[in-house]
């Protein structure tokens, strides 16, 4: 039974639209890693929009925004001992550097994306035409930056990495019941994750509990991230994200961060994945032809045990069945028992439609069919 929550809120237009928003999305997070050079952003979006164009797949190069003066307190700015403030200061990009990024990654065919960190930041995301904001894991319930993001009414992605159960379910009746796209990204915030922590099954728990919403998959694993996304895609992740990076100047690049070749190779692992995988779940796959003739060539088809005389009802004693089945033969598919002969048969003869009364032979689609199978 669902949690009532999960009531559907979403006219089935809004819902249509989240699936096409979401479906088979790629979103490469860029994240601050341009370190506060533009020319290192925009270098970054060349070399990834080229593998995007290569594979022909749908993705979003996303950025962070972070209003720096007012996000850091101002005496902890000089506390360059905290990781995460350093960083913060020494990628810090103006808003026309911004722009000239959210521009680059639209003339590269990609989808611009941003996660806002502070409410001037959502208002940067809508200055720029970001077209889908990302919610971080540690702001999922941060309800002062969700509800200024829910009122610039854009698609939203959010990342569930260390979130309650309570923070997921309030998150999803929020923008459901305002008519708002959202996809829920299973995320492990551990960077890098190790592939006995990454988790996977919760994207079924995702889906059975929001089966209204797109559930993905944000990933930070660093060893094996090709098998990840098949098993998220072969569970039903339909959106993907990964941190990105290069190493053409010599910077490091983190464990968790992926190369324009690495990013190559997760793209060619989808589509491998989604061939194998095929039509949606949702209901009964349609047999190609040639499957079928070759399952047809090993049903057994109905044979004479012994000369029987015209009008005679068949009877178990009377045929036995065989391979190989031949054209316009009646098959065990079709054996009622108790049809009546029309003409004499041979001992060993096969028995075709045309040589019985049965239901089968007023059908002519498939008297057609049976003409058509068999040797």
């Amino acid at each position: 039974m669902l949690h009532p929550f999960t009531r559907q809120t979403m006219s089935h237009s809004q819902q249509s639209q989240a699936s096409e928003i979401f479906e088979d999305l790629f979103v490469l997070e860029l994240a601050n890693n341009h370190q506060g050079c533009l020319e290192r952003g925009l270098r970054i979006v060349t070399d990834f929009s080229r593998i995007v164009r290569f594979n022909n797949v749908k993705a979003a190069i996303k950025l962070q925004f972070r209003d720096v003066e007012a996000f850091i307190h101002k005496e902890f700015r000089e506390r360059t001992d905290i990781r995460y403030i350093r960083r913060t200061l020494d990628s810090r990009l103006s808003k026309a550097e911004y722009a000239r990024l959210t521009t680059a990654i639209r003339r590269a065919g990609c989808i611009p994306m941003a996660t806002p960190f502070d409410e001037v930041s959502v208002d940067l995301c809508v200055e720029l035409g970001v077209e889908i904001i990302k919610i971080a894991s540690s702001d999922i319930n941060d309800w002062v930056l969700i509800e200024k993001i829910a009122s610039t009414k854009c698609p939203v992605i959010a990342s569930t990495g260390g979130s309650s159960l309570k923070d997921v379910d309030d998150l999803v009746k929020f923008f459901n019941r305002r008519g708002i796209p959202l996809a829920i990204n299973h995320c492990v915030s551990l960077y890098p994750s190790e592939n006995h922590e990454i988790e996977l099954n919760q994207v079924d728990f995702l889906r059975r509990r929001y089966p209204h919403n797109v559930i993905g998959f944000s990933t930070h694993e660093h060893r094996d991230w090709q098998t990840s996304i098949a098993i998220a895609y072969a569970k039903g992740a339909r959106t993907f994200e990964r941190h990105i990076d290069i190493a053409t100047d010599g910077s490091p690049v983190a464990a968790y961060c992926s190369l324009p070749h690495q990013i190559d190779q997760w793209f060619r692992t989808h589509r491998r994945v989604v061939e194998m995988c095929g039509a949606p779940g949702t209901q009964k796959r349609i047999p190609p032809s040639q499957e079928i003739a070759y399952l047809n060539a090993l049903v057994r088809g109905v044979y004479a045990r012994r000369d029987l005389r015209q009008g005679h009802a068949l009877g178990d004693e009377d045929v036995y069945l065989a391979i190989p089945l031949q054209k316009g033969q009646i098959s065990c598919r079709e054996l009622m028992r108790g049809e009546l002969l029309l003409c004499d048969v041979t001992a060993d003869g096969a028995i075709l439609i045309d040589m019985i009364d049965s239901p089968y032979a007023d059908n002519e689609q498939l008297k057609a069919l049976i003409y058509q199978r068999g040797l």
